[in-house]
């Protein structure tokens, strides 16, 4: 994002309707994890903070922050939100199986190899550990905040759990929400097309008014969501763990730059095409070797 769409973020993100809500919504689904407050967290993405507000109130004390912004990681560091370092997604600077929770809210639309993201956060997830994504979804709901922040793509909750697993992860709970929304969020990104309005943020567009009136819908829906599942939302979210086929003890993961071509008689290996496809040989391949 832009250094001006950071600095809009952290004035707001405190207070604004969206952010608070998905803090509740992420630490009643982080509470029913039933992880150690001594558990290791990543939060990759990190932002101004948002996550990192969450989780200190929750109580975690191992929590490491990560973002390829030195804007974003100064504010952090202002709001006293704890160890923030520079980072790609793409390329954790991490050991394997380091974290019991991994946090990748509102990232992976931010990045053009977003299987190869995907497959980084599962290298680094314990084999008993989770990971909880967001995304923005819904190509129709395309408007300005999604140009400010420089978002590549809004998703369907089906082609994100097929990226997932590709990556090696297993979705356990996945629900689209800020269903409730929908239509009004459609109508207002419609409307700010149309007027030509300019703002860092569209956070920027919330007097004090709407922000409640905003924030006591969005409680409604993220109460409701999880169990109603409804067929559309503004976001999709995700809750995975690590495939079993790739935490045995006899099995070993790997990335390569080119499929594994075993020996004669050697292990059986199993190599798919991250960020190619059918029409795309060369990529980064995650590789089983049996």
């Amino acid at each position: 994002m832009d250094n001006a769409t950071f600095a809009a973020e952290a004035a707001f993100e405190a207070h604004h309707w969206w952010f608070v809500g998905r803090r509740v919504l992420f630490s009643q689904i982080i509470e029913r994890l039933g992880l150690s407050r001594n558990a290791a967290v990543l939060d990759v993405g990190t932002s101004t903070g948002t996550n990192l507000r969450m989780l200190r109130a929750m109580g975690f004390v191992d929590v490491t922050g990560l973002d390829q912004s030195e804007e974003a990681i100064r504010f952090c560091a202002e709001k006293g939100l704890g160890r923030v370092q520079r980072g790609d997604v793409c390329s954790l600077p991490f050991s394997d199986n380091s974290f019991d929770l991994v946090l990748a809210t509102d990232v992976l639309e931010h990045v053009s190899a977003d299987t190869v993201a995907m497959a980084e956060v599962r290298r680094v997830v314990r084999p008993q550990g989770y990971v909880l994504l967001t995304v923005p979804t819904f190509p129709l709901l395309w408007g300005l905040q999604d140009n400010v922040a420089h978002h590549l793509r809004r998703y369907r909750l089906r082609e994100l759990l097929e990226k997932l697993k590709a990556a090696g992860l297993q979705p356990r709970n996945y629900f689209y929400f800020n269903y409730l929304l929908f239509v009004p969020i459609l109508v207002a990104r419609q409307l700010i097309r149309l007027l030509r309005i300019r703002v860092s943020s569209e956070g920027e567009l919330n007097p004090t008014w709407l922000n409640h009136l905003l924030l006591a819908v969005f409680m409604i829906d993220i109460k409701t969501a999880g169990w109603l599942r409804p067929p559309f939302g503004v976001s999709g979210l995700v809750v995975a763990t690590p495939c079993p086929s790739m935490s045995g003890s006899e099995e070993k993961y790997e990335l390569r730059d080119s499929p594994v071509k075993p020996a004669p008689g050697a292990a059986r290996v199993d190599c798919v095409n991250l960020a190619g496809g059918a029409n795309r040989p060369v990529g980064l391949y995650r590789c089983i070797i049996r």
